[in-house]
């Protein structure tokens, strides 16, 4: 195919963005001290962490074959249920996942290749987005973008956790196509996943490119347009004019 790119979208973890080893347990014991410094009445904090876990985690592998999004403020706003815990008058869900995603957003790293290629892709006039798989809010997603300083080169981001499906399901990269007005073939999908963001892009009809930062093999079946091992690599594909 390998006609002129007309825009490209990206993949947030992994492609754009190292979540380094991800621990939940902190981040949820500290907006446990949160809501009790807010005079919040709690239970026992270890067992609302299990049953957090146990439905969470079940949630996660269940959207697997769905491709339904688990997402965390459903499963806060179930604890919060479940427990009886009653938060009127003391604080609210947006102020609770603030100072859960804070926290985890602070350890996380942006690759170093990224920053330049994206300067490089803006100033040829290129439309760049975001499509990504997430558990969390959109409104905290682009906070994260905001935190990192990669919101200046973005005109839009499409999160799996406000729409009906998650990648690979190719609903969620219409939604792009839809949105920048051009046919699937002109849109340049880079993602470091070899189903959700290969696979899902090419079903979209997208040219896709694979991020392969860790020289990892290809499952079978699986043939992405183009294979790349940083950033840099985008400057290397002929459709790309820059």
């Amino acid at each position: 195919m390998n006609s002129t790119i007309k825009a490209v979208i990206f993949d947030w973890a992994w492609t754009l963005v190292d979540l380094g080893e991800e621990d939940d347990r902190r981040p949820f014991f500290i907006m446990f001290e949160f809501l009790r410094q807010k005079g919040v009445v709690l239970p026992d904090q270890d067992d609302c962490y299990r049953a957090y876990r146990e439905l969470f985690y079940k949630m996660i592998g269940e959207s697997k074959q769905t491709h339904r999004e688990a997402c965390f403020d459903s499963v806060l706003k179930f604890l919060l249920q479940k427990y009886s815990i009653d938060i009127a008058g003391k604080t609210t869900i947006e102020e609770i996942l603030k100072v859960y995603y804070h926290n985890i957003y602070s350890t996380r790293i942006v690759f170093p290749d990224v920053v330049p290629a994206l300067r490089k892709l803006q100033s040829s006039g290129l439309p760049l987005g975001i499509i990504s798989n997430t558990t969390n809010p959109p409104f905290m997603k682009d906070y994260e973008r905001e935190l990192l300083g990669l919101d200046p080169y973005f005109e839009f981001s499409i999160y799996s956790s406000g729409v009906l499906y998650r990648k690979p399901h190719p609903s969620i990269f219409k939604l792009a196509v839809d949105r920048l007005r051009l046919k699937e073939h002109e849109i340049l999908y880079v993602g470091d996943d070899p189903m959700n963001d290969v696979v899902g892009a090419q079903k979209a009809g997208m040219q896709s490119v694979w991020v392969n930062r860790d020289d990892e093999k290809l499952p079978d079946g699986i043939q992405p347009e183009f294979e790349i091992s940083s950033l840099e690599g985008l400057f290397e594909i002929s459709c790309i004019k820059v």
